[in-house]
């Protein structure tokens, strides 16, 4: 199969959306299929506004020749920026069909940014898009049940996995205080002062980066910022951390929650979705409203149960999944990818 994905989001952004794309490509290819990425990469860009680190690509006009060009069996738009959307305008208007997918509650973000906008526009400008779709494609059943509450139909599970090669228990000597460990974009919706401002013992570690980490390194000059970490290096963090600390509310799945787990360390958070989606509590990671009760309770958690239970899941299953609710571009589905045939 000739596959393409198109996504506003690639490296060298640092993010779920990334990750996701990155371990679906290597999977499809490794299945023998054949994937093109149309990115910010091949086109020219300019800064999001308030966000510069996101490329927004204006020359649109390229993605209905690149299409073209690829011939592709079917088409999966991962991403609701600008290249997302010319090419859902150039495969409407030629009544092709294709799936699409919902990796971020855009709404929450958008209100939480700007709280003036009201949620009702997000879930609008996400029916908007996704309306043509013939599936869209959610991490979890609580994102189904959400998202078709607000009104989008052809909701279809994609559970996303973990490289259990990479991130993996470690032999590494551990500090003697207790690391709290947070991974992710240093932004307004990942909800980080929850964290900062938490009284707890031992140390505070920050892997990311984003627009409020300079504010962050002057408010809080006791917590340990290391920008961005990939790789090895990033799995020696999870695996040096005592415990991840995943404060958002709003995100709605968090993968650096599977890669901790497999490194072996547990997961403090709220009980919201994404958390109650992802772990087991009082297994690999403790859920409380005092987020501050959850660090310290999930200092006693056992670090082998938190990888044995990260090491069922892979990219593998996730990426058969994927392939199940892609249709073909005259919109029958694809009857070939049989994901049990796959495997």
């Amino acid at each position: 199969m000739r596959i393409l994905i198109v996504s506003d989001a690639w490296s060298p952004q640092v993010n779920g959306v990334v990750t996701s794309l990155q371990a679906l490509m290597a999977e499809l290819e490794a299945l023998g299929h054949q994937v093109l990425l149309l990115s910010p990469q091949g086109f020219r860009c300019r800064p999001c506004p308030s966000y510069p680190e996101i490329p927004l690509a204006w020359d649109l006009w390229r993605i209905g020749p690149m299409i073209e060009s690829f011939q592709p069996d079917c088409v999966h738009l991962a991403t609701e920026g600008p290249l997302g959307w010319a090419a859902r305008r150039w495969l409407v208007k030629r009544g092709l069909a294709f799936s699409s997918a919902i990796h971020t509650r855009f709404p929450e973000y958008i209100h939480g940014r700007w709280p003036w906008v009201p949620l009702s526009w997000g879930y609008a400008f996400l029916r908007l898009f996704h309306r043509p779709s013939q599936a869209v494609l959610v991490t979890t059943e609580r994102m189904r049940e959400t998202f078709a509450s607000h009104g989008l139909v052809w909701l279809n599970l994609w559970r996303k996995g973990v490289d259990t090669a990479l991130f993996r228990p470690l032999a590494l000597t551990r500090p003697e205080r207790p690391v709290f460990l947070c991974v992710g974009r240093l932004a307004t919706e990942k909800n980080l002062e929850a964290f900062l401002d938490l009284d707890l013992p031992g140390e505070k570690w920050l892997v990311g980066d984003g627009p409020l980490r300079a504010e962050l390194e002057v408010r809080y000059p006791a917590a340990q910022f290391f920008g961005y970490r990939q790789g090895e290096e990033l799995a020696r963090f999870y695996a040096q951390a005592s415990v991840l600390v995943f404060p958002s509310l709003t995100d709605t799945y968090g993968l650096v929650m599977l890669e901790a787990l497999a490194c072996g360390t547990p997961v403090a958070a709220f009980p919201v979705a994404g958390p109650l989606d992802v772990l087991e509590p009082g297994v690999t990671g403790c859920l409380d409203d005092d987020l501050q009760r959850a660090c310290l309770a999930a200092l006693e958690l056992d670090r082998e149960r938190c990888a044995e239970w990260a090491g069922r899941l892979s990219w593998r299953a996730s990426a058969l999944e994927f392939l199940a609710h892609q249709p073909l571009l005259d919109g029958e589905p694809c009857v070939a990818l049989n994901p049990i045939a796959e495997l």
